[in-house]
């Protein structure tokens, strides 16, 4: 008498956005795990949907709106929320469920303010794993209460094929009027954290080198008016960009990448420019050191003299710019690719769920 068939039921997993932060991320994960046959529903702010189209990667969308949430979280078996925002919303949404919840640490480093430390202290106890991107992230998970923190290293999805990044630097360097003298360029949000206002008082020094270098600022914020203010008043050599979706390709372009951050984990510029062979000045705070290794220059946080001195003494140094990116494309082959970080992310889901079984 031949036996029926078992069926092993099917993975169901709600990844949750409080913001666009994040979601090309969210979205290289939920590619990954529904090509596994997980079930994964994304629950993200609409903007969110129209820029990363996580329906497109094999995922259900729906908008994070609370009751939207909490419907989605009823037949999930794992829910994984990506920061500390939405740890907060999907630990309410999952109040009085046994349903396990995994977030992927993005907190705000030292110095946070006393509602960010409660909303992590809060966070970290709900979830069951708390996953962290850089080893001083796992540190502060734990300080703040976590019972499971892990390193999960995040891989920056690759664009397309790297030829068509990189097709024609001079075509881009030309479009941005720097034609004969060095590019630097920094991208991220303008906000405080990211250190822009100390990479300005640096450009300072910039304005005596010969050839002048050109600083661009590839994002948006709320410190552009303040920015904008500075760069016209002291005549610096920067120029704001806005919110670019080609920062890849800028970046390619580049001599030199500056970090000037006041925190970072697992900073997307510095892996990209070290991917493409860009080199790095960057700040030395949270998980850049252990990301970069020795294939970047690092330098204090809010040191502008050395900032600036740094970025000089590369453009003044050909072969110590081809040093350093030959050494960040072999530190970048020794990241997880997004293969490995689906596959360490699937086995924790695997786990939790298992210990529900």
């Amino acid at each position: 008498m031949s036996s029926s068939p078992v069926s092993v039921p099917v993975l169901r997993t709600v990844q949750v956005l409080a913001g666009a932060s994040g979601g090309a991320h969210v979205r290289s994960l939920a590619t990954g795990l529904a090509a596994r046959g997980v079930r994964v529903t994304v629950c993200a702010p609409v903007e969110a949907e129209g820029e990363y189209d996580f329906t497109s990667a094999g995922a259900r969308f729906t908008p994070d709106a609370v009751s939207a949430l909490r419907a989605a979280c009823v037949e999930a078996d794992v829910v994984h929320a990506h920061g500390v925002r939405a740890g907060m919303r999907a630990a309410l949404a999952l109040r009085g469920r046994r349903v396990p919840l995994v977030v992927s640490w993005h907190g705000a480093g030292p110095g946070a303010g006393r509602l960010s430390l409660l909303l992590e202290r809060h966070v970290a106890r709900a979830a069951a794993v708390v996953l962290g991107t850089s080893s001083t992230q796992v540190d502060l998970a734990r300080l703040r209460g976590a019972r499971d923190a892990r390193l999960a290293a995040v891989a920056v999805p690759e664009g397309p094929a790297g030829p068509a990044t990189v097709s024609d630097p001079g075509k881009t360097r030309a479009e941005l009027g720097v034609v004969g003298r060095p590019l630097l360029i920094a991208v991220g949000s303008l906000v405080p954290r990211r250190g822009y206002s100390v990479l300005l008082d640096a450009a300072r020094a910039w304005r005596t080198l010969d050839p002048m270098p050109l600083l661009v600022i590839a994002g948006e914020g709320p410190m552009r008016a303040e920015l904008t203010r500075r760069i016209h008043e002291e005549g610096l050599p920067v120029r704001l960009l806005g919110r670019r979706r080609d920062a890849a390709r800028l970046l390619a372009a580049a001599d030199v990448a500056v970090l000037p951050s006041r925190w970072e984990a697992r900073s997307p510029l510095a892996q990209e420019a070290l991917r493409v062979g860009v080199p790095l000045v960057a700040t030395a705070v949270g998980g850049v050191p252990e990301l970069v290794g020795e294939a970047g220059v690092l330098v204090p946080y809010g040191d502008a003299g050395a900032l600036a001195a740094a970025v000089s003494g590369l453009l003044a140094d050909p072969a110590r710019r081809a040093a350093l990116a030959s050494a960040g494309r072999a530190q970048a082959a020794t990241w997880p690719s997004e293969d490995d970080t689906v596959a360490q992310v699937l086995s924790v889901y695997d786990e939790l769920t298992s210990r529900r079984r």
